[in-house]
């Protein structure tokens, strides 16, 4: 019997998904309310102490959730259901230490902005003109990656739910739809990093 199989023939466990669509729910909304507070909110740090290390941890964060992703997909066409389970868990874990470190950082640290040459937190006419055209890319990329990220955390979420209480063909469906996605953000995580690394 081949492991697709030996999991396939696992019970579904329905009480136990109720539980967690609940919590699924209540997650993405708190996480909706923090990234939106984020902005809005700032909390002083003690002098000299500085969360500068982030970005660039944030960057390997999504890195490791997109070759976890990557790997999880290779493992799974391949039949190795079990080495499946184990990258997505470690994609889930990235992004779930990512998230965390996000918001910290975020709710400490004032915005870096695209185009800030001289990293005072306005961005002149002079600037804007510098930075051209390459900051409509930035934006798109930005924007597209903080919108998906948004929309696709509570499908994440319910695809792992789905597939840990044994509900496979939901799994199976609604991970077709929504790996892209997870993926695409995970990718282009890094990728806005580098585009705004200048301007730290």
């Amino acid at each position: 019997m081949t492991q697709i199989e030996v999991i396939k023939n696992r019970q579904p466990n329905a009480a136990l998904l109720g539980r967690m669509k609940i919590a699924v729910w209540i997650i993405s909304v708190a996480v909706l309310g923090l990234v939106m507070m984020m902005r809005q909110v700032k909390i002083p740090l003690p002098d000299k102490f500085s969360l500068g290390l982030l970005p660039p941890f944030h960057a390997i964060l999504n890195t490791l959730a997109a070759l976890s992703l990557i790997m999880a997909l290779v493992a799974i066409k391949r039949g190795n259901a079990f080495v499946h389970q184990r990258w997505i868990y470690s994609a889930m874990v990235c992004s779930f230490v990512f998230l965390l470190s996000y918001v910290a950082y975020h709710f400490t640290t004032p915005e870096t902005i695209f185009g800030d040459f001289d990293s005072d937190g306005v961005l002149s006419e002079t600037e804007l003109i510098e930075a051209g055209f390459a900051r409509k890319i930035y934006l798109c990329i930005l924007l597209s990656h903080i919108a998906l990220a948004a929309l696709s955390l509570p499908f994440i979420l319910l695809t792992f739910c789905y597939g840990y209480t044994n509900h496979f063909e939901r799994h199976r469906k609604l991970s077709r739809r929504i790996y892209p996605v997870w993926l695409y953000v995970a990718i282009t995580g890094p990728v806005v990093y580098i585009l705004l690394k200048p301007y730290y």
